[in-house]
């Protein structure tokens, strides 16, 4: 089964999201957790070290300015459910402005990026990555700030890892989750919200 934009979007709208078995694997398969780790967008908190590593750090941070890149940035580990067939299909989610991306730079060095889709006032983080102390998390707090200014009500993170939870996430049934995704699908947010810098500076978002 090909995966194109329109059978991705029905499939997140459904509750499963596709992996594949290994990077050189062509076999997907779609997955549908009895739990499932969400992020509480309303009572998301940076930590007092995290937020004076972003103040010393003052990172860049962009969205959608390359995509492809974050994207390769979450495949390059030793095991990765991302495939050519994948990051194509998510590649061609962004250009129809479903999926995005959110880049952290020091300098004109990518340090850190997450990306995932947007439907309704869901948004379903698929992978991050960070190539410098600390990239992924200044990534997720720029996103989560961005996620409140636009409405947002659900962000989805699928499985709960330790390194997750240390960050907030919390793991919730999926009937439970299946009730709060019609409820986000049910409502509309912008992953740009009117007014919102296009990079916005660390007073704005530690603010």
């Amino acid at each position: 089964m090909t995966l194109t934009p329109t059978l991705l979007l029905r499939a997140y709208a459904a509750g499963v999201f596709p992996m594949a078995e290994g990077r050189d694997n062509p076999v997907i398969h779609w997955i549908d957790p009895q739990r499932r780790a969400i992020f509480p967008i309303e009572g998301f908190h940076t930590s007092h070290s995290l937020a004076r590593h972003i103040r010393r750090t003052k990172p860049r941070v962009t969205v959608d300015r390359d995509f492809a890149r974050v994207v390769r940035g979450c495949a390059n580990r030793p095991e990765t459910w991302i495939n050519d067939e994948i990051f194509a299909a998510y590649t061609t989610l962004c250009d129809q402005g479903h999926a995005h991306s959110l880049e952290v730079w020091q300098g004109e060095t990518l340090i850190g990026g997450i990306y995932g889709v947007a439907l309704g006032a869901a948004f379903f983080g698929e992978s991050m990555f960070s190539a410098h102390v600390n990239g992924s998390k200044m990534a997720l707090v720029y996103l989560m700030h961005r996620l409140k200014a636009g409405g947002f009500t659900l962000f989805d993170v699928q499985f709960l890892t330790d390194h997750l939870a240390s960050l907030g996430a919390v793991e919730v049934s999926r009937a439970t989750y299946r009730k709060r995704l019609a409820a986000a699908l049910a409502t509309q947010a912008q992953f740009a919200p009117l007014g919102y810098p296009p990079e916005p500076e660390v007073a704005f978002v530690l603010s």
